[in-house]
């Protein structure tokens, strides 16, 4: 999961938007990055289609708009190809990681636990110098 690619027909990603939006914005035309985190991660996305274009404001509704399910992250950069007529017919997604892209990687996490490896272990490795501290009695 550490680099991914999905890709979508015109149809298939005017269904996703149209069904995931409750519009329809015609044609999709692109998939223009407003703002990313520090992370790189997208946090606002404009779906920009030939009758209307719509922002999208939020990581999570980034992933669920543009996937069946949800994409693994929106740490993604989106090319086209095969235009005809000012209208793109593929869209790629290249992207990069699982989460939300705050630091732990889930896969990895398990996989150190599968290991043998305490949760306070597993915690310090993804965020250097974290103390791990118990709160209650």
């Amino acid at each position: 999961f550490y680099r991914w690619t999905v890709e979508y027909s015109q149809e298939e990603l005017h269904q996703l938007v149209t069904e995931r939006l409750g519009r329809d914005l015609g044609a999709i035309l692109a998939l223009e990055p407003v703002e990313r985190g520090r992370s790189g991660h997208l946090v606002r996305l404009r779906i920009v289609g030939s009758e209307a274009s719509f922002t999208i404001g939020k990581e999570l509704e980034i992933r669920r708009t543009l996937s069946q399910t949800h994409l693994f992250s929106s740490a993604f950069v989106a090319d086209t190809a095969d235009t005809h007529d000012g209208i793109p017919q593929r869209f790629i997604l290249h992207g990069a990681g699982w989460g939300h892209g705050v630091g732990m990687c889930q896969i990895g996490a398990a996989v150190l636990a599968t290991q043998g490896q305490p949760y306070d272990s597993i915690l310090r490795h993804y965020y250097d110098g974290a103390q791990v501290d118990k709160l209650w009695d």
